[in-house]
């Protein structure tokens, strides 16, 4: 089993959004080394940290996992999605996506206390820079978030 940390800006998919529906395709990832860990690397049941990104206070909000294997993502070839690419063409797509399944929405655990957290300080997405939406997590990173999501 993997796991992972899935940015997502609140005002396009949030966790509440997940927990509404109960699964959610993660489209419109556009960036290669994002969409190989969802092309190569993912896999059924797989954990997700799912992050809200872009807003006042960013940070991990919920639970969820992979529910499915990696396939076209039809954004790409949408001329009015903002995730439209027109080199993209359907018989050899750029770009796939994993549909995610709700598992528990949490208290916000925040970017500040990530950062604060000796425990989480090898977390990729803490890295200066780190823009990817997608990053792996180590089993000890996962646990340790899991501790501090349920300690309050």
């Amino acid at each position: 089993m993997n796991y992972w940390l899935m940015k997502s800006e609140p005002d396009e998919a949030s966790i509440l959004d997940l927990q509404r529906s109960g699964t959610l395709p993660w489209t419109g990832v556009r960036n290669y080394q994002a969409r190989n860990f969802m092309r190569d690397d993912m896999r059924l049941g797989d954990g997700v940290l799912f992050y809200h990104s872009s807003c006042p206070e960013p940070g991990i909000a919920g639970l969820a996992e992979v529910c499915s294997a990696a396939y076209p993502d039809a954004t790409q070839f949408d001329p009015e999605s903002h995730y439209y690419d027109p080199k993209s063409k359907p018989e050899a797509p750029r770009w796939v996506h994993v549909d995610v399944r709700w598992r528990e929405t949490t208290r916000l655990l925040s970017l500040k206390e990530m950062r604060e957290a000796p425990e989480l300080a090898s977390m990729r997405v803490l890295e200066r820079g780190s823009r990817l939406s997608i990053t792996p997590v180590t089993p000890a990173e996962w646990q340790a978030v899991l501790k501090r999501l349920h300690a309050k």
